[in-house]
């Protein structure tokens, strides 16, 4: 099984280094230079369908809609955490040479113009909930920004990567919208531009304050993140599991974005005093669905919890990262991610390397989408190497 991952992760690494880490992703659909000079480019309804066409379709249409490969600020963030990893196991100056490099690029790739460090994605994006121009600075990247570059301060021990991440606070703390605020709870927004109520997004705000302020000695932003904490631990359904967010339209229970929010509870959990008796019964409860109700004993990821299809790679992936991070509590945990990776080498794994995007009822999606399939790939599969030599 080690030498299937080690072969995997060889390969995939050679995969995204030949492409220079830049490719497409499944919501690029409007950097399309054809869709974009039409008037459709103009409706939040044409927007969304011509996003979930191009992801969907089992071809890549993106050469013929003109859309470039480009580098997410997200996916670099992965790709540096991949990297810091093999460092973390052999500690290689290759492996430390391209830890650092990309840490620089993912820094350079900051937006600008807001009170902190802040990240974005590559191209325009019209969810369900909000339409955020190309440029928008979001969570969720921040947070993953941040997460690495703490990393390479661990890692290194250099100061200059804490202070970025440090400044990525300001930007929560300043910019992002809070759509709930009171004494007990808070919720923070995705964006500066909207009042939206998602639990892992506000959670990976939540996060990133207590992970930075565990090394600064900024214990106030505890308080922010228990309250955080406490807004998702409320809302949690009767059977343990997490909806997407709060309202009408966000209802659905997926795999990873149920991860997320468990990474999260337990990393804040684990960084503020007195937190972990506070949430640890909700964790145990949301593991407890989340372990049951998306896998099936061969390691097939299901998307949601009810429903076999589609199978994402990304699911697979932040599966793997997940049950690794829950180890101590679950002996099962370590010999479920390695299941989880070997379905997800032996159906969703092209030969020349990279990882198709969803395997669903009729048809399978081969497109190597860089981000939300290949740096999270590869990532899993380092922390699993990782994981094997301690």
């Amino acid at each position: 099984m080690r030498t299937s991952i080690q072969q995997a992760f060889d390969h995939l690494l050679a995969w995204c280094r030949a492409h220079d880490f830049a490719g497409y992703d499944p919501f690029d659909a409007l950097n399309s230079r054809v869709f974009q000079v039409t008037p459709l480019n103009h409706s939040r309804t044409a927007r969304l369908i011509w996003t979930q066409a191009i992801k969907r379709f089992p071809l890549n249409l993106r050469p013929l809609a003109l859309v470039p490969p480009q580098k997410n600020s997200k996916g670099l963030a992965l790709f540096a955490r991949a990297a810091l990893s093999t460092y973390r196991r052999l500690k290689t100056i290759e492996a430390e040479t391209e830890a650092r490099g990309l840490l620089e690029e993912l820094w350079r790739a900051r937006i600008q113009g807001y009170k902190g460090a802040a990240w974005g994605y590559n191209f325009a994006w019209q969810s369900r909930n909000f339409f955020a121009p190309q440029g928008t600075p979001m969570i969720v990247p921040t947070a993953f920004a941040a997460r690495a570059l703490i990393e390479g301060r661990q890692l290194f021990g250099d100061d200059s990567y804490l202070q970025k991440a440090r400044s990525s606070c300001d930007f929560i703390l300043n910019d992002l919208n809070r759509t709930i605020d009171t004494k007990d709870e808070v919720c923070f927004s995705y964006s500066p531009s909207d009042s939206t109520q998602i639990f892992n997004a506000s959670l990976l705000a939540a996060e990133t304050l207590t992970n930075v302020g565990a090394l600064t000695g900024e214990t106030a932003f505890c308080d922010l993140a228990l309250r955080a904490a406490r807004y998702v631990v409320h809302r949690q359904g009767e059977d343990g599991s997490w909806a997407y967010g709060a309202e009408a339209g966000q209802q659905w229970i997926d795999n990873f974005h149920s991860a997320y929010v468990l990474l999260s509870l337990s990393r804040i959990a684990q960084s503020c005093v007195g937190a972990n008796a506070e949430l640890n019964k909700a964790l145990e409860r949301g593991y407890t669905f989340w372990r049951e109700r998306f896998f099936l004993a061969d390691g097939w990821p299901k998307y949601y919890h009810d429903s076999l299809y589609p199978a994402d790679a990304h699911a697979a992936a932040t599966a793997i990262i997940t049950l690794l991070e829950f180890r101590e509590l679950d002996s099962g945990a370590l010999p479920l991610a390695k299941t989880i990776a070997a379905w997800t080498i032996r159906n969703l794994r092209d030969a020349r390397g990279f990882f198709y995007y969803q395997r669903r009822r009729f048809y399978t999606v081969h497109t190597p989408y860089m981000r939300w399939t290949q740096g999270w790939m590869l990532y899993a599969l380092a922390r699993l190497l990782e994981e094997e030599k301690t």
